[in-house]
């Protein structure tokens, strides 16, 4: 049987620098917790398959959606952008700690690959 365990988020974000570049830390039914350090701007792109959930541990995570509307995601939220929705996250300058549910087969640029994709994801 696997250790059960707590994980303590704080901890975790300590250690590792990257930023768009998410790091797995669990994962449950068939899906992974993953945290990533956001700054500045990430690439449009959608999930075709799935829905995707920010969470919002430090800072001020904004989510623009190709009918000009830009949603701010602060300390403590979440936001859910449903299967299919094109987005493009993104920050003020400032350096957001984020944490995600998704899909083991979800890639982080979805339907798009850039110099940004990252194809493997690392445990921490």
């Amino acid at each position: 049987m696997k250790k059960i365990e707590p994980i303590n988020i704080v901890d975790k974000f300590s250690l590792f620098n990257e930023e768009w570049t998410p790091k797995i830390i669990g994962e449950l039914n068939n899906q992974y917790v993953k945290l990533c350090k956001l700054k500045d701007d990430f690439v449009w792109h959608s999930h075709l398959h799935e829905d995707e959930l920010f969470m919002v541990f430090k800072g001020i995570l904004l989510v623009e959606f190709r009918d000009g509307r830009i949603v701010e995601v602060k300390k403590g939220e979440i936001l859910i952008i449903p299967k299919g929705v094109e987005h493009r996250p993104h920050t003020n300058g400032e350096l957001v700690f984020n944490l995600l549910f998704e899909p083991k087969t979800t890639l982080h640029t979805g339907d798009v690959t850039t110099e940004m994709t990252v194809s493997k994801l690392d445990w921490i």
